[in-house]
């Protein structure tokens, strides 16, 4: 098996919204602001099977706990993860269109506004009005 396979294999609905939860704070706006684009745009029925096994791919290096840098390392854990969404964003701009940004900024907003906890978790609740993500966003918001 492949190493994008692996990644790809690692990569779950699930799997992401409880990666966001318990490390959205840790991670950082800009990571968690490019998986979410990603996570969305995935979500796209005019995005092809290529666009979308390159975002499968990408957030399963970002749910993996191994990658090439451990994201238990304070300050640079994540810059790894970063560089790699970023480069499937730049594959994939095509399909990051204006709904897919209003998603992923609602999402932001309500995570990194006032609604964070203090221990880093994420607030379980949706804001009033959040539809955006299907049943798995439902379940993981």
């Amino acid at each position: 098996m492949s190493e994008i396979e692996d990644y790809e294999h690692a990569y779950s609905e699930a799997n992401f919204w409880q990666k966001l939860k318990r490390f959205a704070k840790a991670a950082g706006k800009e990571v968690v602001e490019k998986a979410l684009l990603l996570y969305y745009a995935g979500q796209e029925e005019d995005a092809p099977a290529w666009a979308k096994a390159t975002i499968v791919a990408s957030l399963g290096y970002f749910i993996a706990p191994l990658d090439a840098i451990v994201d238990l390392t304070p300050a640079v854990g994540y810059a790894d993860d970063l560089g790699v969404l970023a480069l499937a964003l730049a594959a994939v701009a095509t399909y990051i269109n204006d709904d897919v940004r209003e998603k992923a900024a609602r999402k932001i907003t309500h995570w990194f506004g006032s609604q964070e906890t203090t221990d880093g978790a994420l607030d379980e609740k949706s804001p009033p009005g959040d539809d955006s993500g299907g049943e798995a966003d439902k379940d993981a918001s």
